[in-house]
Parts: C-alpha cells; sequence; structure tokens
C-alpha cells in the first residue's frame, strides 16, 4: 500500500521559505515556532527509508510529469552542501538515442565484469539485472562542480571530497522524495565516467557521479535484489557499531 504523506513541518527562519530563496534570511533573527515531529511522521519517514529501493526490472515506461520531476529536482536542490557551495547539477535525460547509446555502454561494462568472475560467482551474477535505462525512460544524472564558491570552499580544506559528498546528499534526497511518490529510482555504476562526459557534453571540470533511472514502477521489491538473488545480504548493524575507538 502506498505510504500516507503527512504535511511537512520544520524550523525555518523568519520569512524564509522551502527551499531558501537565494537572499540569506537575518540570521540575528529569532527562528519560527518550532512544529514537533509527531509519532506517525517519524513513522512514516522510517516507512519510507525503508521503502526504498535501488529498481532495475520494475519500471513501466510511463512517462512522469514535469511537476513531478520537478518536485524531485527540488527536494534534491534542498539538500545540505559543504559551505553551502550546492555544487551539483542536474542533466534531465529523455532522448531515446541518448538512452539508447549509455545503455549499450553498460551493457559492454557489465559484460567485463561478467567475464572477471568465474565459477559459483558469475552463475550467481548472472541472472541479476543492473540497469533500467531504457525501460524507466528517464535518466537524472547528478554532476559535481568543483569549482562552484570558488577555489576556498569553507569545510572543503581538509577534506576535498566532501564536496562529493554533497551531491550523493542531493541523490538521497531525490531518491526518498521518488519512494514517497511511489516511483522508482537505479542508481547505473556500470560506466566508465569519460564515456558518460563525452555523451552528455560535459565541461571537462564536471564529474558524473550518479546517473540515476526515474520512473513509474510496477511495485517495489520487499527484498533488495542482491539479497535475493543470493550476491550478499545486510550487515548486522552492531557489526558496525563502535564506541569510542574501533
Amino acid at each position: 500500500m502506498p505510504v500516507p504523506r503527512p504535511p511537512i513541518a520544520y524550523t525555518a527562519y523568519r520569512n524564509a521559505t522551502f527551499p531558501y530563496p537565494g537572499v540569506a534570511a537575518d540570521p540575528h533573527a529569532p527562528l519560527a515556532t518550532v512544529v514537533r515531529m509527531t509519532d506517525e511522521t517519524c513513522a512514516v519517514l522510517r516507512g519510507i527509508i525503508e521503502r526504498r529501493r535501488d529498481v532495475r526490472a520494475e519500471f513501466t515506461g510511463d512517462p512522469l510529469d514535469d511537476a513531478v520531476i520537478r518536485d524531485l529536482l527540488t527536494a534534491a536542490h534542498a539538500a545540505p552542501s559543504v559551505g553551502n557551495s550546492q555544487p551539483w547539477d542536474f542533466v534531465v535525460v529523455r532522448d531515446p538515442d541518448l538512452l539508447s547509446s549509455f545503455a549499450n555502454h553498460v551493457d559492454e561494462c557489465r559484460q567485463a565484469y561478467a567475464d572477471s568472475l568465474t565459477g559459483e560467482r558469475r552463475d550467481t551474477f548472472n541472472p541479476i539485472k543492473i540497469e533500467g535505462i531504457r525501460e524507466s525512460g528517464l535518466g537524472i544524472v547528478a554532476t559535481y562542480d568543483p569549482t562552484r564558491s570558488g577555489p576556498n570552499v569553507l569545510g572543503r580544506h581538509t577534506i576535498d571530497d566532501a564536496g562529493v559528498f554533497s551531491v550523493v546528499c542531493a541523490v538521497q534526497n531525490l531518491w526518498l522524495t521518488a519512494t514517497a511518490h511511489d516511483l522508482g529510482v537505479g542508481w547505473v555504476s556500470f560506466y566508465r565516467e569519460n564515456f558518460l562526459t563525452d555523451l552528455l557534453g560535459l565541461p571537462e571540470h564536471i564529474r558524473p557521479v550518479a546517473w540515476l533511472c526515474v520512473g513509474r514502477v510496477s511495485k517495489l521489491q520487499e527484498t533488495p535484489d542482491l539479497i535475493r538473488f543470493g550476491w550478499n545480504d545486510r550487515v548486522p548493524l552492531d557489526q558496525v557499531v563502535h564506541h569510542d575507538r574501533w
């Protein structure tokens, strides 16, 4: 059943709107009244997180309205970013020739990976579908611009990758919003970055971070594909939590 969508409630600076306007609100102005999250709202959020899937085979190909795509991109653009640099751009790809060219390239990369496997591991991998590029009919490519906000980005001085991490935050915002809309998203990672750069005509300094297949789905699988096909399993939380030291 679709997850119910409660009204969004959040704390914001006085006179600010979501997403925040280009001119910052007075940082010394008092905060607006805090609207407390209810238990029901938290349960809905957790349900969305747990329901999110990396979709491959379930796309229907039904087109998305421009308003829905903009809603997804608005959520992505509202993500946090190091130094408020907002180092992302989004390329919306619907051209069938571009989708086909990228899908053919991904097929080649997938085959190269399959050829690197042997025995039981290859047999396990073979039936796993790794993309829904043509089936979704829509790709959203999130890119990273290291020059955004100039050479001295606050917070990136010692960890340059924080810029890429910011783009990934935007991807997660988009993904969770898509799940709330009963849409599917699949992150394609079987490609060469230089191929995608050339295919989309990206400037030389722009790095493609994620090709996301986005679209309507017949369903969202209850169990992630890689677990269903026996590739691996989830690691228990207690195995990855450390206190004070490793």
